[in-house]
């Protein structure tokens, strides 16, 4: 819909045929619609879907967002700890989700399906993700989302990738990609860059992500989609598996991969088909994964020939800077040309801009 009743943006993209076995039936809607833009008082529920969020810095991080004038409360199970296997004593030197798969689940589908809920934000990323997404009535998340007020903001990073790629596809509804309280957002003071993303993202405005390197100049348009690339190829072969990218702009981003693994994967997303048709690639942060020159030259050589615009150094993801993107929405990415052209279209070395929604804020 577009603005002046509901609160929902429609955005135009290429779709893709429904996945098989897609619990409850429900088909990808013929457009993406953008979620709802929040305004002052608005509340968000704080879940944790994958790993446990550590007090103290859960705490800080829902100081952030109450900071931004939002009515922040905390999911039922957002604390609690279990072993990743059977039930049993919880070991600290395990590793640890954020209560049993039907519990995290079931802090989400009540936020979700809340109506005094406007946007479910989740705690932080880790592990456990996936395991989730088979516990979910998906027609009651279609229901929510179908609401005449619009559909509200799922917010998370990392590995909520796997929520972001099933809600987009399922539900047909744009995500928010950024910073979570439990993460980065605890730590940003007050004015940085992290949190002013944050809010123009959340409340309404222009998303512009400057990059720093160019691997290969050229302009790109169309929606955004992606997210962290190990989530991605994770997702391919069951039915919540990403749809391609024809005529979508890409953002890709990873933290602790080695080289050789994220080549091994871009290979297996390459011969998947996934990249088939992308009108562009937006690197973002690659936190902690070796040397970055070997890094651009993984991207140049596996993502090059695809013969569309590369741009590095967006900084979205995991690291230091962690900017907020709406996948789903309209995307223009701009790889300036070579610097040595006496007459640049765009200075260098350009920038992932995402159009703001009908209207700014409401």
């Amino acid at each position: 819909m577009k603005s002046g009743g509901a609160r929902a943006e429609a955005a135009d993209g290429p779709q893709a045929a429904p996945a098989v076995g897609m619990p409850g039936g429900r088909r990808p809607s013929r457009k993406t619609r953008r979620y709802r833009r929040l305004r002052p008082g608005d509340r968000v529920a704080v879940i944790a879907p994958s790993g446990p969020a550590e007090p103290a810095r859960l705490e800080a991080g829902l100081a952030a967002l109450r900071d931004l004038g939002l009515d922040a409360v905390v999911g039922k199970h957002a604390l609690d700890r279990v072993n990743l296997g059977a039930p049993g004593p919880v070991r600290d030197d395990w590793h640890r989700l954020a209560g049993s798969d039907p519990d995290r689940a079931a802090d989400l589908q009540s936020a979700w399906c809340d109506p005094r809920v406007r946007a479910v934000v989740c705690a932080r990323g880790g592990y456990g993700a996936t395991r989730v997404l088979d516990h979910l009535d998906w027609d009651a998340l279609g229901a929510a989302a179908d609401a005449p007020a619009g559909p509200k903001i799922l917010h998370g990073s990392s590995d909520i990738t796997a929520l972001h790629t099933a809600f987009g596809t399922r539900l047909g509804v744009t995500t928010s990609f950024g910073p979570m309280p439990a993460g980065l957002l605890a730590e940003d003071e007050p004015g940085g860059a992290t949190l002013a993303c944050l809010r123009a993202a959340l409340f309404g405005g222009p998303v512009t992500l400057p990059g720093t390197r160019v691997l290969r100049p050229g302009r790109a348009e169309g929606p955004l989609t992606g997210g962290t690339l190990s989530l991605l190829t994770a997702l391919l072969g069951t039915p919540y598996a990403p749809p391609p990218a024809a005529g979508r702009v890409v953002f890709l981003e990873d933290v602790t991969e080695a080289p050789y693994r994220i080549d091994r994967m871009l290979v297996q997303l390459l011969q998947a088909g996934w990249f088939d048709g992308a009108a562009g690639v937006a690197l973002g942060s690659w936190h902690d994964c070796g040397d970055p020159a070997e890094l651009d030259a993984v991207f140049a050589a596996r993502l090059g020939p695809l013969g569309v615009p590369l741009l590095a150094g967006v900084p979205a993801g995991h690291g230091p800077r962690q900017l907020t993107l709406e996948l789903g929405a309209p995307a223009v990415l701009i790889a300036s040309p070579d610097p040595a052209d006496p007459h640049p279209a765009v200075p260098e070395p350009g920038a992932l801009t995402l159009e703001a929604p009908s209207g700014g804020a409401r």
